[in-house]
């Protein structure tokens, strides 16, 4: 069946988020501040493992050694412009407002503020990353499930103690989770295998960077804006193959 990875998937967060949240009523603020910082450390290791795909051979053999740097940093100035332009960010925040008006129904104990906090750093963890990526392509091609199948295990664990700390906003990820990976899956039924080794790993790294982006956000270390950065990630490939006939 096309799209049940990306369903079981969904399933976890929403199921990992409830017991979250039902353990995190029960945990004193200060505990829940450990746990929060905790989540941005985990976030920066696996940021470094993404990274590390700058010394991906496929990418190097297609762009060169020098070039696979400079790649994702143009991708960030161009994505990041368009996604500014297009205002990602404050777009991702209204939707989840809205979200947390449906959710609360009148419940003050659901705070605004950390709804959309919850939402937008869970939704943009769980949707970067080569799992998310690889994995709904993969669905979508009939090659299997398996990677998504990882991958809802990861972020059921991870919703858990994202949602202990930051409560229902975590729950409502799996809404852009859904549409992401959907998308992404529909994509691959109707384009086909059009992802290279180097395109993937492109993907890979300028991921890697937005996630540095959104483990500082947790630390709170500096609120930046990696939703407008999002665009990065459709921008990496392209210039990969833009570079890459130049190189050959």
């Amino acid at each position: 069946m096309i799209g049940l990875g990306t369903i079981i998937n969904v399933t976890t967060i929403v199921v990992g988020s409830l017991i979250g949240v039902v353990l995190g009523h029960r945990l004193p603020e200060r505990t829940r501040a450990v746990v929060t910082d905790s989540l941005g450390m985990l976030v920066l290791v696996i940021a470094a493992f993404n990274i590390y795909a700058l010394r991906d051979q496929a990418w190097i053999d297609t762009v060169g050694s020098a070039a696979t740097l400079l790649i994702v940093l143009g991708a960030l100035i161009i994505g990041g412009v368009a996604g500014s332009l297009l205002r990602i960010e404050m777009r991702l925040e209204s939707f989840g407002g809205w979200l947390q008006r449906k959710f609360s129904s009148g419940d003050a104990s659901i705070s605004r503020a950390r709804f959309i906090e919850g939402f937008v750093d869970a939704s943009l963890i769980f949707c970067i990353g080569p799992l998310a990526i690889l994995g709904s392509l993969s669905d979508g091609l009939g090659i299997g499930i398996e990677q998504l199948e990882l991958k809802a295990a990861l972020d059921g664990f991870a919703s858990i103690a994202f949602a202990a700390s930051l409560g229902w906003g975590v729950m409502a990820s799996a809404i852009a989770v859904g549409i992401f990976q959907g998308s992404l899956t529909i994509i691959a039924v109707f384009a086909g295998s059009f992802l290279t080794d180097a395109m993937v790993a492109s993907i890979t790294a300028t991921g890697g960077v937005l996630l540095i982006g959104v483990a500082l956000r947790i630390l709170r270390i500096k609120s930046i804006a990696v939703g407008d950065l999002l665009p990065a990630l459709i921008v990496a490939p392209i210039l990969t193959v833009i570079v890459a006939q130049f190189v050959g």
